[in-house]
């Protein structure tokens, strides 16, 4: 399989349009949150759906220490896998997601979950990231973009990879994460693409 992407290169930076934090004056602000282009080929005949997952590689594995001006984020702290798409059941004659498809800018409480047309949205891991915080916290589906710690010394690197399953339904629940969407498909993929891009909000941050 291959995949391309008319938002950004592979192993590229990913613009700030697509991100949910960019630079501002005073400190991190909201962004346009729009989810990339996406585009597929070259998939299994058999294929009977596909599955987008987006994933941060360079999460801190604790939150404690994120943006606090005064330290920064160690570039060998241990790191955490953090979802940020979790999209099933796309259909199989569908080979392409448009930009802002399936975000538009930051949506406080989160996107619906569920069914929409162009395939069924999971829950991303800002859920955690805002937990019970009273304005923003809520079920967060489907896309939302980099927001990286302002003070971390790593440069995110996030993995964009379609699935091509085997199956047209992962019997997964009414609300499922990145990591259960992971474990239903394990056994029914034909083939998998990524396409990665970076991120940070540090000036200082290196590879």
């Amino acid at each position: 399989m291959e995949i391309v992407s008319h938002s950004f290169q592979h192993n590229d930076k990913i613009p700030g349009r697509f991100a949910l934090g960019i630079p501002g004056e005073e400190g991190p602000v909201p962004g346009p949150n729009q989810s990339p282009h996406l585009a597929w080929s070259g998939f299994p005949p058999e294929t009977k759906q596909f599955a987008i997952i987006c994933v941060d590689v360079d999460a801190p594995a604790s939150a404690e220490d994120a943006n606090q001006s005064d330290r920064t984020i160690p570039y060998d702290f241990p790191r955490a896998d953090f979802f940020h798409w979790v999209l099933v059941g796309i259909p199989a004659d569908r080979s392409e997601l448009k930009e802002k498809q399936d975000a538009d800018g930051l949506v406080p409480k989160g996107k619906d979950i569920g069914k929409v047309s162009y395939g069924i949205r999971g829950v991303n891991a800002y859920t955690h990231w805002f937990g019970n915080d009273p304005d923003m916290g809520g079920d967060y589906g489907g896309y939302d973009g980099p927001w990286p710690p302002f003070n971390d010394e790593r440069i995110h690197h996030y993995h964009f990879t379609v699935y091509a399953l085997d199956v047209k339904n992962l019997r997964l629940p009414n609300r499922f994460e990145g990591p259960d969407a992971l474990k239903a498909m394990k056994d029914h993929i034909l083939d998998q693409t990524t396409l990665i891009g970076s991120y940070s909000l540090n000036p200082n941050a290196r590879e």
